[in-house]
């Protein structure tokens, strides 16, 4: 028998994870929670998210060398970033603008995977 899971400790997991989903998210993310049951909350657990701050923080130091890519999985990106220098600097630079929104919908793509 599959016991769903309890709101309290979906609000107190979405409290202490929110900073790794896009704001818009949270509510379909809460909404997907409440449907899984209490055995699948430790694959939840498990979960390998990335902090968006810090992946700003690696991008602003590492990014010419497509590191930032590398963490959140983008290994295509990482490559072409690593052989062009980060475009010649110019992709870097707009990474460091966008590196967040991308580790927000990576993270969220993770945590789609357990709805599947």
């Amino acid at each position: 028998m599959y016991v769903l899971m309890d709101q309290q400790k979906i609000d107190m997991y979405l409290m202490a994870n929110a900073k790794y989903f896009d704001g818009n998210a949270i509510p379909m993310i809460r909404d997907n929670l409440m449907k899984l049951d209490e055995s699948q909350f430790l694959r939840l657990q498990t979960l390998n998210l990335k902090d968006p701050t810090m992946m700003l923080v690696v991008s602003l130091l590492g990014g010419q060398l497509g590191i930032d890519r590398f963490i959140i999985g983008d290994t295509g990106l990482g490559i072409a970033k690593l052989l062009t220098c980060g475009g010649l600097g110019i992709w870097a630079i707009v990474d460091w603008f966008m590196i967040m929104g991308r580790t927000k919908e990576v993270n969220q793509e993770k945590m789609a995977s357990l709805f599947i």
